[in-house]
């Protein structure tokens, strides 16, 4: 069975705080040693962290449970309880975290690489040597720590990539990601061959582009038809779609439209994102003649053919991937140099400053 997991419910518990200790200084020549109990130590706190190495949440699947460690009790002489180590809890990139009960997002971790504390442990019980005062020099009130936080949560992936991969089956998604990168899926001459997402790497003129292959995609898919219902998410945060057609099959002229459909019924800022059409098995016979026509339907598309098999417009492809995925890293820019600037035009010293 293949290990792949994008959702998870587990238990994460923060480590409660140490008792304070109720002692009392004991040596000799000194009858009257007052309060020496130490505070207990502080719990463990629950800590993630996004670790690019990983791609699933396949290593929650079996652990659900996660506990931080308690603070150490505090000891006579003065002596302060050991603080409880934290757990901490790896993430790939592209996790979320929500309350089970809700399902609000409590941290996406899209844009953030900085751990994450997510329950703070318990504090330490005070000692007696906080209870001494001028009328009570012998006080035998020591405070228990803090209790822990336990929590269900729900973790989440949405895959993070730049390019997403986006046809029915057999459409050759599969194909055109093991050409491309170092990846290795499933490939057969039948439908539903892929029902992972799977990710690869290709490297061109020194930058890398991850390309996301999702499962193929049927009428339907956005009500829950087929297997692509439940990774449609995973496309969701990829920059650019390219959208696979199989020009030899004969519904090839209205692929594209039932795709776009499938896509806006799922969500609307899918359309949205810049994308590309690709028709593919250019080497089979009239396929040429069918991407004349299915560039012809669409002229404000970007449409081109290739053939994984003899390697035509392959070289053409990668390239493009390349200047769509630069072209809408300067676009992102461009829209937070327009917001900073919008921020500094509206602010004035004399909205701080005391009214005349």
């Amino acid at each position: 069975m293949e290990r792949f997991a994008d959702e998870v419910i587990i238990e994460v518990t923060s480590g409660s705080g140490g008792n304070g200790c109720a002692a009392f200084r004991r040596e000799k020549y000194v009858p009257r040693g007052g309060p020496s109990g130490g505070d207990g130590g502080r719990g463990g706190d629950v800590v993630f962290t996004i670790r690019r190495n990983l791609r699933t949440l396949a290593h929650l699947r079996y652990k659900h449970s996660f506990k931080a460690e308690n603070g150490r009790d505090g000891e006579g002489a003065g002596r302060y309880g050991q603080q409880g180590a934290n757990v901490v809890i790896p993430l790939p990139p592209g996790s979320l975290i929500r309350d089970i009960e809700t399902n609000e997002i409590i941290k996406d971790f899209t844009n953030n690489r900085e751990d994450f504390v997510f329950l703070k442990g318990g504090n330490g019980g005070w000692g007696n040597i906080h209870f001494k005062t001028s009328v009570n020099q012998a006080p035998k009130k020591a405070l228990p720590g803090k209790p822990g936080v336990c929590v269900k949560i729900k973790v989440e992936l949405q895959i993070m990539a730049d390019i997403g991969l986006v046809g029915f089956p057999n459409a050759g998604k599969s194909s055109l990601l093991d050409r491309f990168t170092n990846a290795r899926p499933k490939i057969a001459a039948y439908p539903f061959t892929t029902k992972i997402p799977n990710l690869g790497v290709l490297t061109i003129a020194e930058k890398d582009i991850i390309i996301a292959d999702i499962p193929g995609l049927i009428e339907g898919a956005s009500r829950g038809a087929g297997l692509g219902i439940r990774f449609l998410k995973h496309i969701s945060r990829t920059q650019v779609l390219a959208f696979l057609i199989d020009l030899s099959d004969d519904n090839y002229l209205n692929a594209f439209d039932v795709l776009l459909k499938e896509l806006g019924e799922f969500s609307i800022n899918l359309i949205k994102k810049k994308r590309l059409l690709i028709g593919t098995k250019t080497d089979l016979e009239e396929t040429e003649e069918r991407l004349s026509e299915l560039a012809k339907k669409y002229p404000e598309e970007e449409v081109m053919g290739i053939s994984v098999f003899s390697g035509s417009g392959i070289n053409e492809l990668s390239y493009a991937f390349l200047r769509l995925t630069e072209t809408n890293e300067e676009d992102e820019s461009a829209e937070s140099g327009v917001i900073e600037e919008s921020i500094d035009e509206n602010t004035d010293d004399d909205d701080f400053g005391e009214d005349e």
